[in-house]
């Protein structure tokens, strides 16, 4: 007969206490039971979670050099012969489309959960098509601008944020890709869907911090 491994929860942090005031969409970020040995997918999501936070430092960091430095160089943001970014009908389309795919990518995996694969595999097929469509779209308005990456302030820092983004989007595309080859692997999501659901979390993550730099590098005006 197996024996039962009982775990004892040695951490000085009682999550179980603050996961029962915690809305049930924000409680899916902490193991639950205090972080019971068999909670792979509570402590999996819990990681991951403090990951992105550690991400979101950079972005965060990258963000703030921005704002003083267009507070700094206000006068001379923009060198002779460059207008600047402009939020055409082709930029504020592909914003559009990244942010959407945020309510295609969730009903995605609630479906994966409740076990309807071929729901899963469609809904999440057209979140890979729109974070595709996202990065060419980027790829396109870089070649189109008038300045380039060693253009001033607002050259280097408009690629660096935009490239740091861009490279988030190519990680998420591939890795909902990988998810997608997975589901046709009989029984796979059988014992549990942590990569969809960290993929998923991922992807709203991306999609949060483009939010903050639409407006910030597109709407803010010299």
């Amino acid at each position: 007969m197996t024996r039962r491994v009982i775990h004892i929860d040695e951490s000085p942090i009682r999550f179980e206490k603050w996961r029962r005031n915690l809305p049930q969409w924000l409680q899916r970020f902490l193991p639950s039971g205090g972080g019971k040995a068999e909670d792979h997918h509570g402590k999996g999501m819990f990681g991951f979670t403090v990951f992105l936070l550690s991400e979101s430092l950079i972005f965060l960091s990258f963000i703030l050099t921005y704002i003083a430095l267009r507070l700094t160089h206000s006068r001379n943001w923009l060198p002779p012969g460059v207008s600047g970014l402009e939020v055409s009908t082709f930029v504020i389309i592909n914003t559009i489309v990244l942010l959407s795919s945020s309510f295609v990518i969730q009903p995605a995996e609630n479906a994966l959960k409740r076990g309807r694969l071929n729901k899963f595999r469609w809904l999440w097929l057209i979140t890979i098509v729109m974070g595709t469509y996202f990065v060419i779209g980027q790829i396109i308005e870089w070649h189109n601008l008038n300045f380039g990456l060693s253009t001033g302030l607002v050259g280097s820092t408009f690629y660096v944020l935009t490239g740091f983004h861009g490279l988030h989007v190519m990680t998420g595309v591939i890795l909902q890709i990988i998810m997608l080859v997975r589901s046709f692997i009989p029984g796979n999501y059988n014992k549990g869907h942590f990569g969809a659901s960290a993929t998923t979390l991922f992807w709203h993550f991306v999609d949060i911090v483009w939010a903050f730099l639409f407006p910030l590098l597109y709407l803010w005006r010299v």
